[in-house]
């Protein structure tokens, strides 16, 4: 089969690699219909590097049909359509019975001191090859795969319950904004798309959406949030935050002076405006792996603008939630502030099946309240995934989240409008 391989620092290839099989009676084989490309995949992609072997296969957002069970898989069969979420996880353990599916003691990367496995997602998650292909094996599949209808939708009406859907629900239950209240979501890639969405869902009334892509600005704005440019606030630096007082300022003005309830970091390691910090990530990469791997375990820091902005931010006795994925293990926070805030911090990947009962009625509901058919702004062949990286990575061409479909021709697909959502299905 055909699947998007990593090769090496921004360099990835679709390449022919072996055909899945069924390993244990709780897998499962599906045939992937559409995979999305996710901010996280980006963090592998430029700098997670030293984690990961040239030939891993990439991805962790598919959904498909299913074309094989096990002998133990009861609750679907082959020909159903499926979404596979980004976790692998048992359903019975003691973390999954306590909706912490993200810390499956089945799965648990023990040797790494990590939680559970993730489909495609380096060594520290099990090195399992994820869903950017045309099949993948699903294990724990008698618990993962979520069955949604064929109804003639396109595949975008349910795929982003793999991870964008369940990711920021889980954000903004996190942030606990109270009913009414406020929140500032940092950063509108595809995470902080849906937060406003979400957020606005379960009835926040002040939702600020901050960002410096235009075509972010403008989708968030669609959908209800009161957005504001860094670019006009003259609050950015090089490409990223650089002036966090000129962003406080006005988002106090929009919150009656005291600041917004909840701020959710949608950003993560990758934050721009962080100039030293992102250098000592490109120097890191550059290193053998037998010295980068420990270098980055045991002293590697994250690119911190979003999150400093969001304690800046954040009213006293407020929240704050971070879904942006964060690594480092000797970040510098500003723990007196904090502290002298008294505000309270809430993290983690997101449990997927933990979230679903609340989160699926509202993306089967007719009415589409979470606007899912307008967040793929490109559907591109799966053969076209280098392409698909990097026009994300540099946000050309309006890109916000790109599909990957194995069954379009390379060269086919590309940028579609809101309203032609479907017509590359």
């Amino acid at each position: 089969m055909r699947a998007v391989t990593w090769q090496g620092r921004e360099k990835v290839s679709v390449e022919t690699v072996p055909d899945p099989a069924i390993l244990e009676p709780t897998d499962a084989i599906i045939r992937v219909t559409s995979t999305a490309v996710c901010g996280s995949d980006l963090h592998l992609y430029g700098v997670l590097g030293p984690f990961l072997e040239a030939g891993d296969v990439l991805g962790h957002e598919p959904m498909g049909i299913v074309e094989e069970v096990g002998a133990e898989v009861n609750h679907i069969k082959p020909g159903d359509r499926v979404v596979v979420p980004f976790q692998i996880a048992c359903g019975t353990c003691f973390m999954c019975v306590r909706g912490l599916q993200t810390q499956c003691e089945t799965t648990q990367i023990r040797e790494q001191g990590m939680g559970a496995a993730l489909f495609g997602y380096t060594k520290l998650y099990g090195q399992v090859p994820g869903g950017q292909a045309e099949y993948l094996r699903v294990p724990q599949a008698h618990y993962g795969p979520i069955p949604v209808p064929d109804d003639g939708q396109p595949d975008e009406r349910y795929l982003f319950l793999s991870d964008v859907i369940p990711t920021a629900w889980q954000a903004v239950r996190y942030a606990e904004i109270p009913d009414g209240g406020s929140v500032v979501v940092l950063g509108l890639g595809p995470i902080g798309q849906m937060c406003v969405r979400v957020a606005r869902a379960l009835g926040a009334e002040t939702v600020i959406g901050v960002d410096l892509v235009p075509e972010r600005l403008q989708m968030a704005a669609r959908h209800g949030a009161h957005t504001l440019d860094l670019r006009s606030l003259g609050a950015e630096g090089k490409d990223g935050l650089k002036d966090v007082a000129a962003l406080t300022e006005v988002v106090q003005d929009l919150t009656g002076g005291r600041g917004p309830d909840s701020v959710i970091d949608a950003v993560g390691m990758e934050a721009h405006g962080s100039p030293l910090a992102e250098t000592v990530q490109k120097s890191a990469n550059m290193l053998p792996d037998v010295v980068s791997q420990p270098l980055f375990t045991a002293a590697g820091v994250d690119r911190l603008a979003a999150l400093h902005a969001a304690i800046s931010l954040v009213r006293r006795g407020g929240t704050i939630s971070l879904s942006g994925v964060y690594g480092g293990m000797a970040d510098p926070l500003p723990l007196m502030t904090l502290f002298d805030k008294q505000v309270s911090v809430r993290m983690g990947q997101a449990n997927v099946r933990h979230w679903l009962d609340e989160a699926l009625p509202y993306v089967t509901d007719d009415a589409d309240p979470l606007g899912t058919l307008d967040l793929r702004t490109h559907r591109m062949a799966l053969e076209d995934g280098a392409e698909a990286y990097a026009t994300f990575q540099a946000k050309d061409d309006g890109a916000i989240k790109v599909v990957l479909d194995p069954a379009l021709p390379a060269g086919s697909g590309g940028r579609t409008a809101p309203e032609a959502v479907g017509d590359l299905r």
